[in-house]
């Protein structure tokens, strides 16, 4: 079982910047990927970017040259970093965790991180 922890959310205007960070606890051995995905009023969650314990990462194209992931293996976090902010943005941030190391894929979620773009 695996918990995380997200905190970095807030309200920036257009433009601005923020950075989440999301800690994993528990059995975090099995860890092979970490990421976010969000999901705005009324829409589908989708995958924003995510990175393997070996360190690649993959921005979706709505993001890129914006968002920058990163993770410390050690501490197993996992960061964002939002630039360039935009209202479109704004959405719930959600943490995620993809366990392989059982019998099978196994994803856990953090609570949230609320996100909010706008003047």
């Amino acid at each position: 079982q695996v918990s995380l922890v997200e905190s970095g959310g807030g309200l920036v205007q257009p433009g601005g910047s923020l950075r989440l960070s999301c800690a994993a606890y528990g059995n975090t051995f099995g860890i092979a990927e970490m990421g976010w995905h969000r999901q705005a009023p009324g829409k589908q969650r989708e995958l924003v970017a995510s990175i393997t314990k070996d360190g690649v990462a993959n921005i979706v194209d709505s993001v890129k040259g914006r968002f920058t992931i990163s993770i410390d293996t050690a501490e197993n976090t996992v960061y964002l970093q939002m630039d360039g902010l935009k209202p479109e943005d704004t959405s719930v941030y959600y943490c995620y965790v993809e366990d392989d190391s059982g019998w099978y894929r196994k994803d856990y979620w953090g609570q949230g991180t609320q996100v909010t773009v706008s003047s």
